[in-house]
């Protein structure tokens, strides 16, 4: 699957960072793949933090994506950083 904008919403915003949250049937390694959000490099700003859900098909993973680059049209995020990875009970 690729990028899609309906998914991608703006949860707080101040001082020139924006806070997002994207959902999508996608896995995280696909999404922090270079490109995966050039359709939206006119909002995206390095610095800006992205909060996903991804693989929402099957075994959901939640996390947090920076967004590292964003020159010439070209988006990219670093690999997400996984938030409850583990449940013990």
């Amino acid at each position: 699957m690729a990028y899609q904008s309906k998914n991608l919403s703006v949860l707080a915003y101040a001082n020139g960072f924006t806070l997002w949250h994207y959902t999508t049937t996608d896995a995280a390694a696909t999404v922090d793949s270079a490109g995966y959000f050039n359709t939206a490099a006119d909002m995206l700003r390095v610095g800006d933090i992205v909060i996903a859900n991804t693989e929402t098909g099957g075994t959901m993973k939640g996390g947090f994506f920076l967004v590292s680059a964003n020159s010439g049209g070209v988006v990219d995020v670093n690999d997400m950083t996984r938030i409850g990875d583990t449940d013990t009970d």
